[in-house]
């Protein structure tokens, strides 16, 4: 079975909270479900890191690790770096900015391997 996210979306929710949406599509089934969360931004962070919730009252950590001035690319995860992905604006990123992404990555120290990276239909 092939997913892939084929949108995401935030909005503001609550006095200080950010509505999280994604949407992912099961290629072969052809069906498209959404999953609704709620963030909260970490003080300090300058609005790089933040606290999502899918499930009640347990939070994840969803950081942006890096990112290209007019948001083209960026690199987001987590701190232990077990959940790492590669989010473009391209569906298809030239092989130049992949590998671009890539090295970021590992100058960072993050384990490529574990980089998911996000199919868009």
């Amino acid at each position: 079975m092939r997913w892939g996210c084929v949108g995401k979306g935030v909005g503001v929710g609550e006095i200080g909270d950010y509505c999280s949406c994604h949407r992912h599509r099961n290629f072969k089934a052809g069906k498209t479900t959404t999953a609704n969360g709620k963030a909260k931004i970490v003080a300090g962070s300058r609005n790089a890191k933040l606290k999502v919730s899918f499930f009640g009252p347990f939070y994840g950590d969803y950081w942006v690790l890096d990112r290209v001035e007019d948001y083209g690319w960026a690199i987001v995860g987590e701190p232990s770096g077990r959940y790492l992905w590669m989010l473009t604006r391209q569906a298809q990123p030239e092989p130049q900015v992949r590998a671009q992404i890539e090295a970021r990555v590992k100058e960072m120290r993050y384990d490529w391997s574990l980089v998911r990276v996000t199919e868009q239909g």
